[in-house]
């Protein structure tokens, strides 16, 4: 699987590479349908010739969906969808053993984080695969000059396809993107289980708080938003939810949780995460109503859930109290906790979300890469869901690797259901 390769890149140290690669490998026994897939690519070679620019968070699993990419035969150039999400050693491996090139430093400043999506675009991409859809945006606004290569791409996450839909819209997309995070086998599993689980994760490594008795404010109540609070219930937390769609709203009331405003919840919580996809869901209202010691995180896809900017004009000072986390003292004595810079707590403190949930969406990235190479041409500038003949195989081969077995429909019952005559 791994060839020592020197290729142009921008990574910590390659000397991380040795425990990045036994990482790497450790993530892959927990991949079997990527493994599958990866097979299949060896044999079948459907991406031949065909250069991709990624902008995802450089991890094991993320690795792992490169190298089989790359063995589909690929040429890739990975950059890093956000600045403190980077795994260095993985980045290391990847460049060193597995000849891909990779621009990405965890704690990467902005002008760097931009610089590394440049480079990836001089590669002068076929497909792009994104992940927040920066990657789409410097490549539409900035990169004109490559534009005219690509061909397709793929879009890992919510706030991503909101901007790509956004796009499109406008008519400024100029090519099909397939929102990889609209697959069922992704945003019902990945975002679900992977953010409930890895969201904890981060908040307690950095902070090591008692969650059980705690107050819980869980801002958003999508796929992620939902698994988080399951996952807090289960520590032991009192689970608040906050909402701003009435019909997530009743669904959190029927789950079990307390619903109420930001401003009802900021008076009581003790921890808040923010899970939207929106910019200032917490602000100087709710940071004045916060009590002494509050913790506030996020792990949505960009940091600006969390209105930082206003909390430094609020403070009198701030410093580092632990590492990614920063204490604010405000004038009237109290003090609030911001983690892991308001970035994506699961990834900036941990590590992201466990490499078994990945296999499903990093299974849909590597098939619906595929695809597009075949049907792009039929295709129209707009955003396309994973094609559900694509996801249903994803989830079969996930249950297979398992050892769970379902039932068939029995030639009977099809006929059944493709009739309306047979009544009671």
């Amino acid at each position: 699987m791994a060839s020592t390769t020197t290729v142009p890149s921008a990574v910590k140290s390659l000397e991380l590479a040795d425990q990045g690669r036994r990482r790497i490998e450790w993530a892959n026994q927990s991949m079997p349908v990527l493994q599958i897939i990866r097979k299949e690519f060896i044999k079948n070679q459907p991406l031949k010739g065909i250069r991709v620019a990624a902008c995802l968070h450089v991890t094991t699993e993320t690795a792992n969906l490169m190298i089989t990419l790359r063995d589909g035969g690929a040429e890739i150039a990975l950059c890093a969808s956000n600045p403190l999400s980077t795994q260095d050693d993985v980045a290391a491996a990847l460049t060193r053993d597995f000849g891909i090139s990779t621009f990405a430093i965890k704690g990467e400043d902005e002008a760097s984080y931009y610089s590394h999506i440049q480079a990836a675009l001089d590669h002068k991409p076929h497909m792009t695969m994104d992940d927040g859809c920066d990657l789409v945006t410097v490549l539409h606004t900035k990169r004109k000059d490559v534009l005219d290569n690509v061909i397709a791409g793929t879009e890992e996450t919510t706030t991503g396809v909101v901007r790509l839909h956004a796009m499109a819209k406008q008519g400024i997309l100029r090519y099909p993107v397939v929102a990889v995070n609209d697959a069922l086998t992704k945003h019902m599993f990945d975002n679900r289980y992977g953010t409930g689980q890895s969201t904890l994760d981060g908040v307690i490594r950095c902070t090591n708080v008692l969650l059980a008795g705690s107050k819980f404010v869980v801002a958003g109540y999508g796929w992620c938003g939902r698994g988080l609070a399951l996952r807090a219930r289960g520590m032991g937390a009192d689970v608040i939810v906050t909402e701003i769609d009435p019909t997530r709203a009743i669904e959190a009331v029927m789950d079990g949780y307390r619903v109420m405003s930001m401003s009802e919840a900021a008076r009581i919580g003790d921890i808040f995460v923010t899970v939207t996809g929106n910019k200032s869901v917490i602000r100087q209202e709710h940071f004045e109503l916060m009590k002494n010691g509050a913790l506030v995180a996020n792990s949505g896809h960009f940091n600006v859930e969390i209105d930082i900017p206003a909390l430094e004009r609020m403070a009198s000072s701030k410093r580092q109290t632990r590492d990614l986390v920063e204490e604010f003292a405000m004038k009237d004595g109290r003090k609030i906790y911001i983690l892991g810079e308001g970035r994506l707590i699961n990834l900036a403190a941990a590590e992201g979300h466990p490499a078994s949930v990945m296999d499903m969406s990093f299974a849909n990235q590597a098939l619906a890469a595929e695809y597009l190479v075949q049907h792009h041409a039929s295709l129209e500038k707009k955003v396309y869901s994973v094609p559900q003949e694509l996801d249903r195989r994803v989830a079969r081969l996930k249950l297979e690797s398992m050892g769970v077995k379902i039932d068939r429909l029995t030639p009977d019952q099809e006929e059944y259901l493709a009739s309306w005559s047979e009544g009671t």
